[in-house]
């Protein structure tokens, strides 16, 4: 599943290819794809350019000329730039018609991407109910303590709750604990101040170099738009055989029904 690194690298790619092309059609292929009434959605879209590129946790945001495009990736949505020249896959859902000829192409072979139309507005950090993000100051010891305090989950699993921080998902949680030295079935509300604040620097450490790596490659995941991330050469934990720290084998469980990997090890419980 794309996570922040992976929609960033999107977005920016997104923004250096196709800022302020205008729209001057769209094919609805699948229409569950469209969160609301298609036909009102195309006709709010047309003649609009692509103004903004922004981003909340895993959602890419497009600002328009006076509305705001909301596109979410899910397992596998891909965004591809071609011509009508280039044939229409069969897991092609959304076709936006460019006023330059070209085509941005939403392609998702699940289905499980949704796009949705909302009012133009300069502050999302309210989006969705999505915790901050991590670079901001919001993400802070303050605010971490007083979130996990009550929290008997395993760590791992609120560490991929998106109301407790955006963007993080089930390669980055692992890399994070395995950073830390932290089980990742501890209960988060075990944390000291001081493992938080590792947890903090971690999250943004990692989440930074990935970005810069332009993502992680894993299976079915590429931005699609000739960038192919680079982060899995990175990898410590994260379906590696043997610890790169200590040597010893990497064990794979599964946390809140995702697929774990630590160092009993170095993370002992």
């Amino acid at each position: 599943m794309p996570e922040l690194p992976e929609v960033e690298t999107v977005l920016r790619t997104l923004e250096e290819r196709i800022k302020d092309a205008r729209i001057n059609g769209i094919d609805i292929l699948y229409a569950p794809i469209v969160e609301g009434d298609v036909k009102t959605f195309k006709n709010k879209l047309i003649g609009q350019h692509f103004r903004e590129f922004d981003r909340r946790g895993k959602f890419l945001i497009f600002g328009m000329d006076d509305i705001t495009l909301v596109s979410h990736l899910r397992m596998e949505g891909k965004y591809y730039i071609l011509t009508d020249k280039d044939p229409i896959d069969k897991h092609t859902h959304v076709i936006f018609h460019l006023d330059d000829g070209r085509q941005l192409r939403y392609h998702d072979v699940r289905k499980f991407g949704r796009m949705e139309l909302i009012p133009k507005a300069d502050d999302y950090s309210v989006f969705k109910g999505l915790g901050p993000e991590p670079f901001s100051r919001d993400f802070s010891l303050k605010y971490c303590r007083e979130y996990l305090k009550d929290r008997k989950k395993p760590v791992k699993e609120v560490l991929l709750d998106q109301s407790f921080v955006a963007g993080v998902g089930n390669i980055y949680a692992d890399e994070i604990l395995w950073d830390i030295r932290v089980n990742p079935l501890r209960s988060a509300s075990k944390l000291n101040d001081e493992e938080i604040k590792d947890l903090i620097a971690s999250t943004r450490k990692i989440l930074r170099k990935a970005i810069k790596a332009g993502g992680t490659t894993i299976r079915s995941y590429t931005s699609s738009l000739g960038v192919t991330g680079r982060f899995q050469l990175s990898l410590n934990c994260h379906t590696v055989e043997t610890c790169r720290r200590c040597g010893k084998d990497i064990k794979k469980i599964r946390v809140g029904g995702r697929g774990t990997y630590y160092c009993p090890s170095c993370q002992k419980k």
